[in-house]
């Protein structure tokens, strides 16, 4: 087809799922006639674009569609909008049409009944995740919830910031319409629960209110999302690089540690030209020990409401280090007042469960109550997770972390560490803290998790 007529087609699908999701579709039948006689040239169904019909039900009854929903999409990418050919136009389309289904029901009318079900909210999930897909995101890619940050692509067809805000307000929205409480006292629509960063907050701020079967369910809920979230993380622990090799050990003489190349290269003089032979006198093994010191890792989070997400992605990582040799933790939490958690640190479900989300926050004298901990600066690291939100310019704070730092403190402010990559810091403290040499970590948990495998070797 030619390029007029492409992108004449493609803008009618986009009309057509923008009528949809505002409720004007009673209003454009001359575009809905189009759009049949689009779909009958690319012989898709006309329920592709039912805005009540899930995609896990269209795919139920039209498998073989089943690929075209699960790839990477990316609308106008520029690389198939004009001139390159009937085959590759057609293809366009489609994933135009693909692309409209999974808008329209992670924004069109199915999300707007005046109470939200177990499965619907489940549902919901799903659909992002194909969005997720769609755009290169990893699953959580665009809900901070379990995934490791964003994926290639994305950010440059959409504007990703507000993307996710959208996202995270119509999850609220959905979980606050959705009647947890009635849920969580029905163990089977509870279990009918996907865990998520949002479903774990309500959970957090209304476990007061819970008791008996709803509180039981709700703990499990709560845990099942940690143990989801503690399998990513400690993978990503296990993988970071760690501290330099102490050559003053000598290596371990196993054969696993033997170093080949090197036991060939110095033994060469030893080679039998006639026999073919090479006749090894010394072997060499490879250093492997790493520099260790006792160190001590103090980790003060902020448990005020917009930072959950960094709250449980910390308490997890805390627990993870605390299970090393060598390595001390303690683990506080603060908003006017400040929590001492070190004797749950093992456990964040315990922790969680003894935190109480909201409340104002007083970050300075956190930072002193947790600096009391401090015993060889050389030797410990704060990790501060906060939006530093505090009342706008705080100099008495920024030369209170200068103070840490002159002591050898190695200090690492948090903005959070989510999923998403996405967080509001107050930029006074961003920049002032960048001159320091000590800039706001934001995004993936793997940058926190590396510094700290570094810090303790």
């Amino acid at each position: 087809m030619g390029d007029k007529a492409f992108n004449q087609k493609r803008q009618i699908i986009y009309w057509q799922l923008l009528s949809t999701i505002s409720g004007q579709n009673e209003k454009t039948s001359n575009i809905r006639n189009i759009i049949g006689e689009i779909l009958t040239e690319l012989d898709l169904p006309e329920i592709i674009l039912d805005p009540y019909i899930s995609i896990d039900n269209l795919l139920t009854r039209y498998p073989d569609l089943e690929g075209s929903f699960r790839k990477k999409l990316i609308p106008d990418s520029g690389n198939n909008e004009t001139g390159t050919g009937e085959k590759s136009d057609t293809e366009a389309l489609k994933n135009t049409l693909v692309y409209s289904k999974i808008v329209l029901d992670i924004f069109g009318p199915n999300t707007r009944t005046p109470s939200i079900t177990a499965e619907q909210y489940n549902q919901w999930l799903k659909d992002v995740g194909f969005l997720e897909q769609a755009f290169g995101y990893p699953p959580g890619g665009l809900r901070g919830s379990r995934g490791t940050g964003p994926g290639g692509g994305g950010g440059s067809f959409i504007d990703e910031e507000q993307l996710k805000t959208t996202l995270g307000a119509i999850d609220k929205d959905l979980i606050d319409r959705m009647k947890l409480r009635e849920v969580l006292n029905d163990d089977a629509l509870a279990r009918k629960l996907t865990p998520s960063i949002g479903i774990v907050e309500q959970l957090l701020r209304d476990k007061a209110n819970l008791s008996g079967r709803a509180l039981e369910n709700a703990k499990s809920i709560i845990r099942q999302y940690i143990e989801e979230v503690a399998e990513i993380l400690k993978k990503q622990v296990v993988e970071a690089k760690t501290g330099k090799i102490d050559r003053s050990v000598p290596p371990k003489k196993i054969f696993s540690n033997l170093d080949m190349t090197k036991t060939i290269w110095k033994n060469l003089i030893n080679w039998d030209a006639e026999k073919k032979k090479l006749y090894v006198n010394q072997l060499f093994y490879k250093h492997t020990a790493k520099l260790k010191h006792p160190k001590r890792i103090i980790v003060l989070v902020d448990q005020s409401g917009s930072m959950v997400d960094a709250m449980v992605q910390c308490t997890i990582i805390a627990s993870i280090f605390s299970g090393l040799p060598h390595v001390d933790v303690h683990l506080l939490a603060f908003d006017t007042r400040v929590l001492d958690l070190t004797p749950w640190v093992c456990d964040p479900f315990e922790v969680l469960l003894r935190t109480q989300l909201g409340g104002g926050t007083n970050i300075y004298y956190a930072l002193q109550v947790a600096s009391e901990k401090i015993e060889e600066p050389e030797n410990t690291v704060l990790v501060l997770i906060t939006d530093f939100y505090e009342g706008g310019e705080n100099q008495n704070l920024l030369d209170y972390i200068k103070s840490l730092r002159e002591q050898r403190v190695l200090f690492i402010p948090v903005g959070a560490v989510t999923s998403s990559g996405y967080f509001s810091v107050n930029q006074w403290f961003r920049k002032k803290l960048d001159s320091l040499g000590c800039p706001v970590l934001t995004g993936s948990p793997g940058k926190l998790i590396i510094q700290l495998k570094n810090f303790i070797g």
